[in-house]
């Protein structure tokens, strides 16, 4: 091996401050503010980052590559991210790691039983707990040499990315609803404005999905929703 190969090498392996350095991570989540979270996280941690906005991108993205650590929402846009790690965990060979992630209360239980190695419940912005949460699930030949850097850092998406989904959010609201697309506006809602630690507008969306549950009528729930993110978005255009 020469210099040149061994200056390559080198700048791949993993260093205590930059643990996950060589790894590529396939990030499939909906919503813009949680994905930029997580492309700061990997920025931080050494990772390269690939993004998928549905399950069919996601396919289309394992047909032309494959990450060493992969990442599903539990709620998407066009299927549920259950049936992805279902797939995932059964192909041969199988992907390193497979995580879940969800802000939804008892999505871990079904994470785990579909096939997910862990679960990253959201808001999902420590450093530190993200690394570990793919480092304890690496074999020893790809763990940093020496001690690890632990940091109470957390990362801080920028509220551009917050103004994106309400105004997906505001499309959808503003389309001719049936119960699907309700559920899923009140899953993304919820999603999102937890993960922005946004209280008030988490209400809302919960409140529309116990009302889809209970099957009663949900123009009010609706409204109050919409007029939240429309609050919202004119609250990002003064900024």
């Amino acid at each position: 091996m020469d210099d040149i190969d061994r200056f390559a090498l080198h700048r791949h392996l993993p260093t205590s401050t930059r643990p996950l350095l060589g790894l590529t991570i396939l990030v499939i989540e909906d919503s813009r503010f949680a994905c930029e979270a997580m492309r700061l996280l990997c920025l931080r941690s050494g990772a390269r980052i690939r993004r998928a906005d549905c399950l069919a991108s996601a396919r289309r993205h394992l047909q032309v590559y494959r990450p060493s650590v992969i990442i599903v929402d539990l709620g998407l846009p066009d299927g549920s991210g259950l049936d992805l790690i279902e797939e995932l965990d059964r192909l041969t060979p199988r992907i390193g790691i497979i995580l879940a992630t969800s802000g939804d209360d008892g999505a871990e239980a079904q994470a785990m039983a579909a096939g997910a190695d862990g679960f990253l419940a959201k808001p999902v912005t420590r450093i530190a707990n993200f690394q570990s949460m793919i480092l304890a699930r690496m074999p020893a030949d790809r763990q940093p040499v020496g001690p690890r850097l632990l940091t109470e850092d957390e990362v801080r998406p920028d509220a551009l990315a917050y103004r994106d989904d309400m105004a997906h959010a505001a499309d959808l609201l503003g389309e001719d609803q049936d119960d699907r697309t309700l559920d899923y506006v009140a899953q993304f809602i919820g999603g999102v404005a937890r993960s922005a630690e946004d209280n008030q507008l988490e209400r809302a969306a919960i409140a529309l999905a116990e009302t889809r549950r209970l099957g009663a009528p949900t123009r009010a729930d609706t409204a109050r929703l919409a007029g939240l993110v429309q609050t919202r978005l004119g609250e990002r255009i003064a900024m």
